[in-house]
């Protein structure tokens, strides 16, 4: 069974767990046994591959002279999710940089540390990339790279102009799959122990981590165009914390890690990219069909 959102179970969350407001009622965590769904990634890269292979020919098959589509003038920034790095987000960089956007990396190894100085550090990261562009930037964030992005969005309106998530739990942080929580609480024993630049017990259910969660929470403003990705098929967290009630949804058959390989999610990042500033209703589109 998934594990119940109500008040009663949340207090008897030992310590070191999220806290419980970060698993508002309504929803829950996916099921133990579901994370074996998550193994539709080898297909999902797969999938990749091919399409990479496809695409290459079509451009051998093209004149030089045809072949490079027009730059997007706005830089683009992939941020990471929980424990993963920039590489985990190399196939959709390169993808997107072949269909004219100018992509960045967040400079994130392993996103590990605090929300709050993972914001900040992030934030110092858009700063430069806008100075040296002369322009905003988009975020696309994976799981809690959405949540990053979110929360900058609200922030730092005038660095950013638009924010794409994939999987990210911004409803309820707290609604995810044991395992996650499981390396949390190595995280916060770690640095009990003085390993620095981990999660602390701040981070995941004091003050620093109420303090990320609100922010999240914050209307989006109006000239920030705001795509949310989830999928029902999503086996690390709660697909309804994913669908903000302020984004444009769009809803994709993929695992939870596939989203940052999957073509046919890329194709929804490519399009969510070139959208104008959006706010208001949410939209939900299915993309692939059901495994």
């Amino acid at each position: 069974m998934g594990q119940s959102a109500s008040t009663g179970s949340r207090q008897e969350d030992p310590p070191g767990t999220l806290g419980s407001f970060l698993l508002p009622e309504g929803f829950t965590r996916p099921r133990t046994l579901e994370v074996l769904r998550e193994g539709s990634v080898l297909l999902e890269a797969g999938r990749f591959a091919v399409g990479s292979l496809e695409e290459r020919r079509r451009r051998r098959a093209t004149s030089y002279a045809t072949r490079h589509e027009a730059r997007s003038e706005e830089p683009v920034i992939l941020v990471p999710g929980f424990m993963a790095g920039d590489l985990t987000l190399r196939a959709m960089s390169r993808t997107l940089r072949r269909r004219g956007f100018r992509t960045y990396r967040s400079h994130i190894r392993a996103n590990v540390g605090c929300t709050l100085t993972a914001a900040a550090e992030l934030e110092s990261r858009i700063e430069s990339i806008a100075i040296r562009r002369g322009t905003r930037v988009h975020i696309v964030g994976h799981s809690l790279g959405g949540l990053l992005a979110r929360g900058l969005a609200v922030r730092r309106p005038d660095l950013i102009s638009g924010i794409v998530t994939m999987g990210s739990p911004m409803l309820a942080p707290g609604a995810h799959h044991e395992l996650l929580t499981t390396g949390v609480e190595v995280l916060v024993r770690l640095s009990r122990a003085g390993v620095p630049g981990l999660m602390s017990e701040e981070c995941v259910a004091g003050s620093c981590a109420r303090q990320s969660f609100e922010e999240s929470r914050q209307p989006v403003p109006a000239d920030v165009s705001f795509t949310a990705i989830y999928s029902r098929r999503d086996a690390i967290v709660d697909w309804r914390a994913c669908v903000d009630p302020e984004a444009h949804a769009v809803e994709v058959t993929a695992s939870h890690v596939g989203m940052a390989l999957d073509p046919r999610v890329i194709d929804v990042v490519t399009e969510a990219l070139r959208l104008p500033a959006y706010a208001g209703s949410v939209l939900e589109v299915d993309r692939g069909e059901s495994a």
